[in-house]
Parts: structure tokens; sequence; C-alpha cells
């Protein structure tokens, strides 16, 4: 090969590397996307699997507390509706209980709130199923709220 003929060939070929480059920065691009798209995804799914943890501890928080206070808790004094407001701080250790727990599903979960409702057993030793609701949004849509639910017998 003569000189010429490598120079003639650096000609035909100048212009390439430019054309690659910019395709491989238009891949490297997208891929750089969709990775940061994956990132945002993990971030608010790892969120709403907190929320979820928070809403368990808080139902069998309560739970405790009804077991804590068997008595009253199978005489229905700690029935409370979603809509319901908690009930003020007094001697009752039910009301101290449901005053700390709303306050804590507030304080923990975004708009939370809570729910407990009680069906007797047959006979007053028998015992009671009780059905405590956690509630939150779990996103920024009003419609993205998510109930939590747990049923036990106490």
């Amino acid at each position: 090969m003569s000189l010429s003929s490598l120079k003639a060939k650096r000609k035909q070929q100048s212009g390439y590397t430019l054309l690659e480059i910019l395709v491989a920065s238009i891949l490297l691009t997208g891929g750089l996307i969709g990775l940061a798209s994956l990132q945002a995804s993990g971030t608010r799914l790892n969120n709403s699997a907190y929320l979820r943890s928070q809403a368990n501890v808080l139902a069998y928080d309560i739970i405790d507390r009804m077991r804590a206070n068997i008595v009253d808790a199978r005489a229905g004094a700690y029935d409370i509706g979603l809509g319901d407001a908690a009930p003020p701080m007094s001697a009752q250790v039910e009301d101290i209980d449901l005053a700390q727990w709303r306050t804590n599903i507030t304080y923990f979960l975004p708009q939370g709130t809570g729910a407990i409702e009680r069906v007797p057993g047959p006979s007053p030793l028998d015992p009671s199923r009780i059905t405590v609701t956690v509630q939150w949004q779990d996103g920024r849509e009003a419609a993205d709220i998510v109930d939590f639910v747990l049923v036990t017998e106490i």
C-alpha cells in the first residue's frame, strides 16, 4: 500500500466516528434514564413497604393494649370507627390507649386513622373477634388510600 492510498482510505472514513459517538451517547442516555426510573420506582415501593410495616406495628400495638385490659376490651370499650374522633384523655385506661394509638397513627402514617370493631363471642367467657383497621394515604392521589386489616381473637 502506498502513502496516497492510505490518505484516500482515511478521507473515506472521516465522519463515521462522530456518528458512532452520537449513537453511543443516545444509547447511554437511554440507559441512564431507565436506571433513574428504576431508582425512583424502587424508592417509592420502599416507602410503601415502610408504611405497611408501620401499620402492622400499630395494629399489634392496640391489640396488645387490649389484651392487657381484656375485660374492658371484651365489653366493647375499645370499639371506634374510622371517622370517629379519638376519645379525650381521661382516667380510663381504654381512653388513654385509644388516644395514644390514634396519635401514633397520625404521626407515623400520612393522613392515617384507625378503627376497631368487636364481634362478641357467644358468652362473656368466650373470646371476642377483633378487627383492627389502619388506613392511610399511600400516594399523591386522593384515591391512593390503603387499608391494613388485622383480625384476631382476645
